[in-house]
């Protein structure tokens, strides 16, 4: 079993009445990447000062290697961090950013210079060093911003929302270059992110916080496929989410009723009891729509609302009954006629493809 390199034990922070983190614990393992995700203001950055050591917990134990470093400075905590703002000194060319927390530590000149260079050709920067901050783009101050925290070798790296200012395309393309650096590494990385398909992309374990509580702690596809609750469902991943009442249960089975004509089928959780009122939730992608009348349980006829087409899919929003509006993703590969507004069709669904909350 790996070693943990960071270790939350019941950590809490409360700003006078209001509580930002609330009784967290979690382990960090090495060579581990572990993303905080949630919303704003949901205690993921708090956690991350936390850690740093720029705040200090209102209770709780936080353990570095097995040390507790509640007491320690800082800069005793060897911890590397990367911030969205990127935090680059305007006056320093690119290697005396870099270089600047090895002088700081008092490094011999030779030393300072072969591990800046080592840090600038990790993140594919070598050749820039004399440049300023001012003449390198967002993603080219992001890398250099990444050297810096890495050049002095820290056991942890803590990253809020490192790629939050740049736009879409380049953020998925550092997405891609940031994994592969800290596989390569091996450096044990703690990020902060809102972006859902960021954390889905990046990360060996997702954290999902909300309101200063730890809520599931997961691998991606587990967190996506088996959400604890209502609000994981939701915020990882796009999500259909209706209520309904429990109206049979039999043979394996529970038959839900949405709204009187749209029953449900899904199986049998322990939780249900005829009379039950539960909610609901499928993924978008896990509905089916055609033309014609499907085979199987679920079934229901519906009327396209909406077509909003991305290039590689096409989401549609589809009326099932008075109230209930479900949306449905399906890949476009180039060839088959897309459904539009106002067309009558079928949806479908698997019974084991339905989560259900109490």
């Amino acid at each position: 079993m790996s070693r943990s390199v960071v270790t939350l034990v019941g950590v809490s922070k409360a700003y006078g009445r209001t509580v930002a983190l609330n009784n967290v614990s979690l382990d960090v393992a090495e060579g581990e990447f572990v993303t905080l995700l949630g919303p704003s203001g949901s205690g993921k950055t708090t956690t991350l000062m936390l850690i740093a050591g720029f705040e200090r917990p209102t209770s709780g134990e936080i353990l570095i290697r097995g040390e507790s470093v509640v007491a320690q400075p800082p800069e005793k905590r060897d911890i590397g961090m990367v911030f969205q703002s990127y935090a680059l000194f305007p006056h320093m060319t690119v290697f005396d950013n870099v270089a600047f927390p090895l002088r700081t530590r008092r490094l011999a000149g030779s030393e300072v210079t072969r591990r800046a260079g080592q840090s600038l050709e990790a993140v594919r920067m070598s050749g820039l060093d004399g440049r300023y901050p001012r003449q390198l783009s967002g993603g080219q101050q992001q890398r250099i911003a990444l050297a810096r925290a890495l050049v002095y070798r820290p056991s942890l790296l803590l990253m809020d929302e490192p790629l939050g200012a740049l736009d879409k395309k380049l953020r998925e393309e550092m997405q891609g270059e940031l994994k592969s650096l800290q596989r390569e590494l091996g450096i044990t990385t703690l990020y902060v992110t809102h972006d859902q398909q960021e954390a889905l992309a990046l990360s060996d374990r997702i954290a999902i916080v909300n309101g200063g509580d730890l809520v599931q702690v997961g691998a991606p596809l587990e967190l996506y496929e088996r959400p604890a609750t209502d609000f994981v469902a939701g915020f990882l991943g796009d999500v259909n989410l209706v209520d309904g009442v429990v109206v049979e249960i039999a043979g394996g089975s529970g038959r839900i009723r949405i709204t009187e004509g749209l029953d449900v089928l899904t199986p049998e959780g322990p939780a249900l009891a005829v009379g039950k009122r539960v909610r609901l939730t499928i993924r978008p992608e896990r509905l089916e729509i055609t033309a014609t009348e499907p085979a199987g349980p679920n079934g229901w006829r519906g009327r396209v609302r909406e077509v909003a087409f991305y290039g590689e899919l096409v989401r549609y929003g589809v009326d099932v009954a008075p109230g209930v509006v479900l949306k449905v993703s399906r890949p476009f590969r180039g060839q088959e006629t897309l459904f539009v507004a106002g067309q009558e069709i079928w949806l479908a669904s698997r019974p084991h493809d339905w989560r259900l909350f109490a």
